[in-house]
């Protein structure tokens, strides 16, 4: 019998009490109605897609899921009766392995204790918290709805509810920070018990379209200079490095065996499937997004009758050339880097022969390093990553 190939799922709650300042996700307020149709359809959809994109090219069977990641927007704003039942629908219409990482978004003030036992109790077994800061006034300056007192008591009902796999989000480099700010997030996630096993640590990125955007446009947002920017960054790494945290991936840090299985899979290159409005899939080699207009997807998957194609609002076939590039991109985030055999493994081709003129550019810079059959940043490198990446579309 063929042995099942490692499959992931990802799952879009557009749904959010507010949206931040910085936030640039497909994420908006809904009333329940509008969430419980929501799902309705999204069941119809992993049904439906399960049969056309799996069933019909006969795969059934030869995939297993290894991990399923709940994000938006923020999935605990649905009632956790409606999460529990995406999740029992996705074990009926795909095989779940025994040890399957399950893993859902939640922000501070979105779920009772309560709550996240039932969540728990249903087979979630990894849940990621949006900290972003301990300092209550940078929580205000960027339109969370919590503040730091909230965050600690979500984050004590999470481990009264039995979750031993947990992931604190934050953010550097916010309008008006100082170090002392960043030291002071940075003592809070380190005091508490027990420590998380998994840390992100963004460095905020002004994104078009965002309330952020238009303040900086009319000189209203007042941000750290690039080199505080930087610095704020190493002193998060370095700190938590020092408390046994290892970066793994350019804004990732985990205690050993902590890692994000679910994030390793896209930098690593593995085939995933993406539910609800704008979700993104990378399936067959090809590459393919869900509509983002909530009006087309409900009249699609909301309805009794599916005609004609699911509405898509990106569709690309990948060419040998597009998953060689993407294996570079990808795969150079990890602090591992690339390994040299695999990209021949992949591809019959050495990847000094395909990317030879990058490589020598950025190796020769410093930026870059290869030891022990592995391409990889270095620590200046990762300082102008985007740069180095760049040159490997």
């Amino acid at each position: 019998m063929q042995e099942a190939s490692e499959l992931e799922i990802y799952v879009h709650i557009p749904f959010c009490v507010k949206k931040c300042a910085y936030c640039d996700f497909l994420s908006f307020p809904g009333t329940e109605r509008t969430k419980e149709e929501y799902v309705a359809a999204l069941l119809n959809e992993i049904k439906y897609r399960k049969n056309t994109e799996v069933t019909a090219k006969g795969l059934d069977g030869l995939f297993a899921v290894t991990s399923v990641f709940f994000g938006g927007g923020t999935p605990t704003v649905l009632r956790p009766g409606l999460l529990c039942e995406i999740l029992r629908t996705l074990r009926e219409e795909f095989i779940l392995s025994e040890d399957a990482e399950i893993t859902f978004e939640c922000n501070p003030a979105t779920a009772s204790f309560e709550d996240l036992m039932r969540l728990r109790c249903a087979g979630f077994n990894r849940i990621s918290i949006g900290l972003q800061s301990a300092v209550d006034e940078e929580l205000k300056r960027i339109g969370r709805i919590h503040d730091h007192a909230i965050f600690l008591e979500t984050y004590e009902n999470a481990v009264k509810a039995g979750f031993e796999n947990i992931n604190v989000d934050i953010i550097t480099a916010l309008p008006e920070q100082k170090k002392e700010d960043v030291k002071k997030t940075l003592d809070s996630v380190l005091s508490l018990s027990p420590v998380p096993g998994h840390i992100s640590a963004y460095s905020l990125i002004l994104e078009p379209g965002t309330e952020f955007e238009k303040m900086d446009e009319a000189g209203l947002l007042f941000l750290p200079d690039e080199d505080s920017e930087r610095e704020f960054h190493w002193m998060v790494i370095d700190t938590l490095e020092r408390a046994g945290y290892r970066q793994y991936e350019l804004s990732n840090l985990a205690l050993p065996g902590y890692e994000c299985r679910h994030n390793i899979g896209y930098w690593t290159g593995k085939q995933y499937l993406g539910f609800g409005l704008g979700a993104s899939s990378y399936f067959g080699k090809a590459r393919y997004a869900v509509t983002r207009s909530m009006k087309e997807y409900m009249d699609f998957f909301g309805s009794k009758k599916r005609t004609g194609e699911i509405p898509l609002s990106e569709c690309e076939k990948l060419t040998d050339s597009d998953e060689m590039s993407e294996f570079m991109i990808l795969g150079l985030r990890m602090t591992e880097g690339i390994e040299v055999r695999e990209f021949f493994n992949r591809f019959s081709r050495n990847v000094f022969d395909v990317y030879k003129e990058p490589l020598h550019k950025h190796i020769t810079e410093g930026l870059l390093e290869c030891e022990n059959g592995r391409v990889r940043f270095t620590k200046r490198g990762q300082d102008v990553a985007n740069y180095c990446l760049a040159d490997f579309v």
